[in-house]
């Protein structure tokens, strides 16, 4: 891990879920809304934190089975009943994380394109960007389903470089799990992990990264001549 690093990108590409807004209480609202509705037992803000970061289907499944047992066609009607309640509550008490909006303005202060890349499912991540009113600071957003694959795969990644016409070495990744640092380095950039997210019970200081960030303004500091 090279904790002073510095790097000159052309482009930032960022995760959602954990580096730029708290969307842990309303993914836990409807996990349990949904486990309700299946007759099965409510699971911890904890528990659910630790799910988050593969997208919906991974969520699901393992609310469902962390523990306990369920079949493939039970997970698979699940996924349609935790989509149905997270239509509802899809933004609610999300909170943008501190610093995330000035550390927006001052990246397109610079000319920086930039970019969402995240495992959440497209018809939960464009109307999220639009509630929480940061939608406008980004010139391309790759979701969980835009591509067969999801991260820790690098080609959503690759993908977002090539809208925004940069080369995948010389953009930089920001996130708040090895998904993010693993999808990172297979396509070549530096990747920045913060401290606040979720890392899927993880330690993020276990994760190979080029720095760890306390705050989400602490980009800034990673920016610039060495």
């Amino acid at each position: 891990m090279r904790g002073d690093a510095r790097f000159a990108p052309r482009a930032v590409l960022f995760d959602l879920d954990g580096t730029l807004l708290d969307t842990i209480a309303d993914l836990a609202d409807a996990a349990n809304l949904m486990l309700a509705e299946l007759a099965r037992p409510a699971r911890s803000l904890e528990e659910i934190h630790s799910f988050v970061g593969k997208g919906i289907p991974n969520l699901v499944r393992r609310c469902l089975t962390d523990g306990t047992h369920a079949g493939e066609d039970e997970i698979d009607a699940a996924v349609g009943v935790f989509r149905r309640h997270y239509a509802v509550v899809n933004g609610a008490r999300t909170r943008i994380y501190p610093g995330v909006v000035e550390l927006l303005e001052r990246l397109r202060g610079h000319g920086l394109p930039l970019a969402v890349v995240t495992n959440k499912a497209e018809a939960f991540t464009l109307p999220l960007l639009e509630r929480m009113a940061i939608a406008h600071h980004f010139d391309t957003v790759v979701s969980g389903d835009t591509l067969p694959v999801k991260k820790p795969d690098p080609a959503m990644l690759h993908l977002a470089c090539a809208r925004l016409g940069v080369p995948a070495g010389q953009a930089l990744m920001v996130g708040d799990s090895a998904n993010d640092a693993f999808a990172a380095r297979d396509a070549g950039m530096p990747v920045l992990l913060v401290r606040y997210g979720y890392s899927e019970g993880m330690p993020v200081d276990s994760i190979e990264c080029d720095g760890l960030l306390s705050t989400a303004l602490e980009v800034l500091d990673h920016i610039g001549p060495a």
